[in-house]
């Protein structure tokens, strides 16, 4: 009986089924090499270097939307349950029954002046923690710090609310300082990836020319402001859905109030101690606060999983090995720079500008003439005026670079000299529609400004090495104005209107003199960065001393080991052994088997 052909051929062995296969392609010992092993023959190596790049700008785009979106839930919960906690926090009957005699009033402001106070000092740590742990998890840990903040309010206690405050304080510089530095990589880095043809003709080391990247940074920062000022309509959606159902009216609120916006002192002179019709159960506090910290810690994976990192691993080595005294100095070194110096009137004025809106409009004139149950929609249309808005900065495309952010200095400009002489009747909803058109406006003015100074700072400051820290400065001077308008909460409204209308028209005036000195040709005067001093640490064994041996070894061995003792080799043509086999060092596996080397005699 015939044994049964097998099923499949045997590899490597002409069977019955013969020596090739249906193409034609010798099977066994004969089959070509090149065949097995060799490229794909339909394989285009343009058409595949164009999809890792467009891999490589969809990634960069999933970098920016989670940047924008991660940083939009911080800042969004973090207003939230600042605003929602203060509320109740003023209410007398529930700071009695439920706290009685902890002085909550008093932990407040402990708080308050925490986060307002602490980033003063902000400009001393915050380049060496970015350079310390990279701009991506620079931003993780402070949305983390952020999330810390939230979860403290579920026991509120002094030792518990007051040190998280702090450290929220801490975290505010570095966290935005770090996201102006990556939406400003995402640019450069996108840029790159959709040349990379020109790259590879000017070489690795050639820089790209100068603004190449500015459209993709107009873009991203558009994108990026979209995204946070939303932030402020997501801090109303527990006044909406949960607190406006215990709020009184206006005509209990406002009982006793008498002057309102440009009339008005301090913070809601008169405004009744009780704004509770009745207290929430503290089931529903904690359910609300739940949430909040849910959205908070959402925030912190989109950061840790989403977010790509802003410089390779040889560049975030090369920033650090500058030294760290040099980090800590550069900050102010920067100084020198007289397009900085034209800016910071800017800069303070962008942190006026954003504390005004909440404030002063939202509180002063929103709040005193039309009640509490308004604040949340004032604030909404603010938020979606000023979202909407940013994508007025793509202008920039079309348009020379100072128009976007002085347009929105002018808008600003005009509403305020408009709500200098306006002070609207408390108990009076004919002229609610004055206030949201004044709050839309004023996010719009609030948009251009912002889009226009990062994507203005990232233009003038290409230089990867520097980006942080004018980042820094940029986001520290802001902390300060914010500090300031802290200190002058008490100040009678015409005081707050005229110091804003005065720092606005210095901001503006400052910023045309130094476009001004550009275009006359004046260059800056920068701070040299120092060039990276690597230190090689591991590799012993790659290195010229063995740190290893013993002083009898070294003796011995003359510090170099085996390649001391042995002789020159002759110069001319000839058989004899190689150069590199003599002086390598045995690595540890040939020690552990007692070899010399490689060619072990």
């Amino acid at each position: 009986m015939e044994a049964e052909p097998p099923l499949y051929p045997v590899a490597g062995a002409a069977g019955a089924q013969g020596d090739e296969d249906p193409l034609g392609v010798p099977d066994g010992p004969e089959a070509p090499l090149d065949e097995l092993v060799g490229a794909y023959p339909n394989y285009n190596e343009e058409e595949e270097e164009r999809r890792y790049y467009r891999r490589k700008r969809l990634g960069v785009l999933k970098n920016v939307l989670a940047a924008s979106a991660g940083g939009m839930l911080t800042y969004g919960v973090y207003l939230g349950l600042l605003q929602m906690q203060l509320i109740l926090h003023y209410d007398e009957t529930y700071r009695e029954v439920k706290y009685g005699n902890m002085g909550l009033p008093d932990i407040d402001s402990k708080m308050l002046m925490g986060i307002n106070v602490t980033p003063i000092v902000a400009l001393l740590y915050t380049p060496v923690l970015i350079r310390f742990f990279g701009t991506k998890w620079m931003m993780f840990l402070a949305v983390g710090i952020y999330a810390l903040f939230v979860s403290t309010n579920y026991w509120e206690r002094y030792y518990t609310l007051v040190p998280s405050a702090v450290a929220l304080g801490m975290a505010i510089v570095p966290l935005w300082a770090s996201m102006g530095n990556y939406i400003t990589r995402m640019a450069q880095k996108y840029y790159e990836y959709s040349h990379y043809k020109e790259q590879d003709e000017q070489g690795p080391q050639q820089r790209p020319p100068r603004g190449s990247h500015a459209p993709y940074l107009l873009v991203f920062q558009a994108i990026f402001y979209s995204f946070f000022h939303l932030s402020f309509a997501c801090a109303q959606l527990p006044m909406i859905y949960f607190l406006n159902h215990y709020l009184y009216d206006l005509n209990h609120t406002l009982y006793n109030v008498q002057n309102c916006g440009t009339n008005s002192q301090g913070i809601l002179v008169g405004f009744n101690k009780t704004v509770l019709r009745t207290l929430p159960r503290s089931r529903n506090l904690i359910v609300v606060e739940s949430v909040l910290m849910a959205v908070a810690f959402l925030a912190m994976l989109l950061v840790l999983g989403l977010c790509g990192a802003a410089y390779r691993p040889t560049e975030e080595i090369d920033l650090r090995s500058v030294g760290w005294g040099n980090i800590f100095q550069l900050p102010f070194k920067h100084v020198r720079d007289f397009r900085l110096r034209h800016l910071v009137p800017f800069f303070i004025y962008s942190g006026f500008e954003v504390l005004f809106a909440c404030t002063g409009l939202a509180l002063g004139y929103g709040v005193c003439s039309v009640g509490l149950e308004h604040l949340a929609h004032l604030l909404v249309a603010y938020s979606l005026g000023a979202s909407a808005s940013s994508v007025l900065g793509l202008l920039g495309l079309w348009l020379p670079r100072p128009v976007p952010l002085v347009a929105g200095a002018g808008l600003h400009l005009l509403l305020t000299l408009g709500l200098f002489f306006w002070a609207p009747t408390p108990r009076v909803l004919q002229h609610i529609w004055i206030l949201y058109a004044a709050a839309v406006l004023w996010g719009v003015g609030s948009a251009l400004n912002k889009t226009g100074l990062s994507t203005l700072l990232g233009i003038l400051y290409e230089d990867k090495e520097r980006q942080d820290f004018i980042f820094t400065i940029y986001h520290w001077w802001q902390a300060m104005a914010i500090f300031t308008v802290y200190l002058g909460s008490s100040l009678p409204m015409k005081a707050k209107l005229t110091v804003l209308l005065l720092t606005l028209v210095a901001a503006a005036a400052s910023y045309l003199w130094m476009e001004q000195k550009l275009r006359r040709g004046v260059v800056p005067r920068q701070p040299r960065i120092p060039r990276p001093q690597h230190k090689v640490r591991g590799y012993r064994y790659l290195e010229e001393d063995n740190s290893d041996e013993s002083d009898a070894e070294g003796e011995r061995g003359g510090g170099r080991g085996d390649c001391a003792e042995e002789e020159a080799l002759p110069a001319g043509p000839g058989p004899g052994p190689k150069p590199a086999g003599l002086c390598r060092r045995p690595c540890p596996y040939e020690q552990a088997l007692g070899g010399d080397g490689p060619e072990e005699q």
